[in-house]
This record gives structure tokens, C-alpha cells and sequence, in this order.
């Protein structure tokens, strides 16, 4: 079984490089490494041009001219030849047996079409450590549980997948691509998810196993959705993601149920109306409503579109 590791990146070129040497470092080298990178992007190619870098690996250097991580993942998956294509960012360093676990379970289920794992995220000199057993899920009510980040225990089925770790079969993903619908001048949230829910509503099995893990170093994203601060526009754009993936990938009745659960109840992300009456209550209507207003912008926007 041939697996590629596909790494998009974009004007971070000590994160690539942190990511290829742990690359280096596999228990089961890699068949392939597909970097893909714009044009423009001077640093990262010069970056790719040091031998310590490169190392042994088989690596190939994909271009993509069109900004935003889905036309670069596309990219990637056009340029991989494995039977495995297996995604990170250039800002995770995958442990040294992450290659080597992602084929044994390809190769152990003929029915598993995405894998995920960990990331151990590394903030402000620490890492984020904790313990959740119930990861990857979409609640009845249309509400995300993610805890990527943080889940324990054994290998298990999921319903959607984060982009940091996540490597799929190459015959579940044959006609399915991320979604260039998405907003988002750069990060596009939320188009693991998309793509992860396309890949299980083909009828394949998501598994996320813990062991299968990455080191995440979250870096600057160079567009509104900032991970310090995100503009409103950021806000907005991500609204409109999330509920257009809901609407195209869930059934009528879920569909509208996760509607009315993101209008009247939400989220701290995504706040409906019970959050906008707390803050009228708290006299904090005036930090909470501007993202009140943009989410649900986005969510009317997203409804419009597929109606």
C-alpha cells in the first residue's frame, strides 16, 4: 500500500520545515510527500530547496495559483499517487509512527475510508492537555463536538474529521473534492468537515484513533480568520459555511432541526437569540450582538444559496 503525505502551506517556511523533518523521521518512510505551495510564495520554495529539509524524502512540489486551503488541497490531491493520501499542516510535526499506524489500519479494514487522530497543540510554551472520550460528532441538534485535540481511549467510528490529521482511501475520495463553494479568503473553515461528511455519507467508515497523532504548532493564518481575532467578515463567512455543509449533507428533518437549534439557542462561536437575551441581561449586548448579527447573516446567506 503506497501512502502520500500531502502538506499545503503558505508563507510559513520554518513551520514546513519542522513538519518535513519529522517526515524524516518515520518508523515507515512515506511513498511520497506532495508539498503544495503558490507560485509567488518565495520563502517556502526557497525553504524547499535545502537538502536538510528534503532529507531522503520522495518529495514533489505541486503549485496552485488560486489562493485559500481548498484549491490547494485539491491541488494536492490531483498531484498524490497513493493508495493513502494522508494530510497534515505545515505547522504539525506527525510522531514518528504516525505513517506506519495510517497503513496498518488501510491495510487491517477494507471498509475504512478516513482515519484522524490527535493533535497535541503546543500554546504559549505549553501544551493543551486533557482527556474527552466523545470527539468528532454532530449532535442531533446540528451541534459540532470536536475535541480532536484532547480525545483518549481507543480507536473509534466519528462523523467528521479535523485537517491537521486526517488521511482518506483514494477509492472513497475518487469523485470528491473540498468544496470550493466555501468562503474564506484563506483557512475556509470548516472544509475538513465538508469534505470528512462526504466521504461518510458515501457509505465509508471515519475512525479517529488517538495514537495516530501529530504535534500541531498553531501558526499565523494570513487572511481575516485570525486565530487571535477574527474580523467580522471572518465570522460571517464561517456562519455561511457551517450551515451551507448542514444543509447539503444532512436529511430534511435534521437539517431544519440544526436551523432552528443554531437560530434560538447556539453556541459561543455561533450565538443564537438565547445568548443575545444573556448579554442584553449582562449589559454586554454591545460586544456580543456585532457577532450575533454576522453569524446569522451568514446562516441566511447559506440558506438562500441552496434554496
Amino acid at each position: 500500500m503506497k501512502v502520500t503525505v500531502l502538506v499545503p502551506t503558505f508563507r510559513r517556511p520554518d513551520d514546513l520545515a519542522r513538519c518535513l523533518t519529522a517526515l524524516q523521521r518515520q518508523t515507515r518512510a512515506p511513498d511520497e510527500v506532495v508539498v503544495v505551495a503558490r507560485p509567488d510564495d518565495a520563502a517556502t520554495h526557497l525553504c524547499l530547496r535545502d537538502p536538510t529539509v528534503r532529507g531522503n524524502l520522495r518529495l514533489a512540489v505541486a503549485r496552485v495559483d488560486a489562493p485559500g486551503q481548498v484549491a490547494a488541497l485539491n491541488r494536492g490531491l490531483d498531484a498524490a499517487t497513493g493508495d493513502v493520501i494522508a494530510i497534515t499542516d505545515d505547522d504539525a510535526a506527525p510522531h514518528a509512527d504516525w505513517v506506519e499506524r495510517i497503513a496498518a489500519a488501510f491495510s487491517g479494514d477494507p471498509r475504512l475510508g478516513a482515519l484522524g487522530g490527535r493533535d497535541w497543540v503546543h500554546q504559549k510554551g505549553r501544551v493543551l492537555n486533557g482527556e474527552r472520550p466523545l470527539v468528532g460528532k454532530l449532535t442531533p441538534s446540528g451541534k459540532i463536538i470536536g475535541n480532536h485535540h484532547l480525545g483518549v481511549g481507543e480507536a473509534r467510528e466519528v462523523d467528521l474529521l479535523k485537517g491537521a490529521n486526517m488521511s482518506y482511501r483514494r477509492e472513497a475520495i475518487r469523485t470528491i473534492r473540498f468544496d470550493a463553494r466555501l468562503r474564506g479568503a484563506g483557512a475556509q473553515v470548516h472544509n475538513d468537515m465538508a469534505f470528512s461528511m462526504s466521504v461518510k455519507n458515501a457509505g465509508w467508515k471515519l475512525v479517529y484513533d488517538p495514537h495516530v497523532a501529530v504535534d500541531h504548532f498553531p501558526a499565523e493564518r494570513f487572511d481575516d480568520d485570525r486565530r487571535d481575532a477574527q474580523t467580522l467578515t471572518a465570522v460571517r463567512n464561517a456562519a455561511y459555511n457551517l450551515h451551507l455543509i448542514l444543509r447539503d449533507h444532512l436529511p430534511p428533518l435534521r437539517r431544519e432541526a440544526a436551523w432552528w437549534w443554531y437560530t434560538l439557542v447556539g453556541t459561543r462561536v455561533y450565538p443564537g437569540m438565547a445568548h443575545v437575551v444573556l448579554a442584553l441581561l449582562t449589559r454586554q449586548a454591545g460586544a456580543k450582538l456585532p457577532r450575533w448579527r454576522a453569524v446569522r447573516t451568514g446562516a441566511h446567506e447559506a440558506r438562500r444559496a441552496l434554496s
